[in-house]
C-alpha cells in the first residue's frame, strides 16, 4: 500500500470515534411555532390603490433577545432564558409584521405594500420596535409589546404609540407559550389597525 494512501486511511480511522461526539447543528424541536391572524382578507377579494389608501408596513426592529427563532422568558429584571423545544418557524419580527399587515388590510381596507412595492408611492408608513415577544415568568403571561411609529400620507409628522397585550398561560412550555403569544399578538395587531384606520 502506498504511504499516502496508508496515511489517509489512518486519518479516517482516527476520526471515526469523533463522529459520535460532534454535532453540526441543534436538533430541531418536534414542531415549529407560527402566528395565525384572527382577521384576514377573504380569498379572491381584489384590492386596488386606485380606490383605497396604501400603507407600507416595515419589519420592526428587535433587541438581540428577539433576534432569534427561540422563545424568550423574562425570569427576572435582568435575566432571560429560553423555553426548551420552543422555536418559531421564522424570526418573530417577520411573523409579527405579516400578522399586522393581514390585520390592517382586513380591518381598514387599506392596500398593504411590501417595501419593494412602495418605492414609487409608499402611502402611509408604519415602523417601530418589537420590545417584547415572549413570556413573563413572574406573572405566567405571554407578553407582546410594540412601539409603533406611524407617518400618515398627509405629511411628514410621525405619531408614536406603545401597544401592549398580556395573556395568562397555564405552563411555561412551547404549546402554551405559542398559543398565548399568538393571542397577544393578534390583540396588538388589532389595536394597531384601529390606530392606522383612525
Amino acid at each position: 500500500m502506498r504511504t499516502g494512501t496508508l496515511k489517509a486511511s489512518l486519518a479516517l480511522l482516527a476520526m471515526a470515534p469523533l463522529s459520535a461526539c460532534i454535532s453540526f447543528g441543534a436538533k430541531p424541536p418536534p414542531s415549529l411555532l407560527t402566528l395565525t391572524s384572527a382577521a384576514a382578507i377573504p380569498a379572491g377579494q381584489t384590492q386596488s390603490s386606485a380606490n383605497a389608501a396604501t400603507i407600507t408596513i416595515m419589519v420592526p426592529a428587535v433587541s438581540q433577545a428577539l433576534a432569534t427563532a427561540r422563545v424568550p422568558v423574562q425570569t427576572s429584571d435582568t435575566s432571560i432564558a429560553y423555553i426548551v423545544n420552543a422555536q418559531w418557524v421564522e424570526p418573530p419580527a417577520r411573523l409579527f409584521a405579516r400578522l399586522v399587515s393581514d390585520t390592517v388590510a382586513a380591518k381598514t381596507g387599506r392596500v398593504v405594500l411590501s417595501t419593494a412595492q412602495s418605492i414609487s408611492d409608499p402611502g402611509a408608513r408604519l415602523s417601530g420596535e418589537l420590545r417584547s415577544f415572549g413570556v413573563d415568568a413572574a406573572t405566567k403571561e405571554a407578553v407582546v409589546i410594540f412601539d409603533g411609529a406611524l407617518m400618515r400620507s398627509e405629511g411628514h409628522v410621525i405619531e408614536k404609540r406603545r401597544f401592549e397585550a398580556r395573556v395568562p398561560i397555564a405552563k411555561i412550555e412551547a404549546e402554551d407559550a405559542g398559543t398565548g403569544i399568538n393571542q397577544a399578538a393578534n390583540q396588538v395587531a388589532g389595536e394597531v389597525a384601529d390606530w392606522v384606520g383612525h
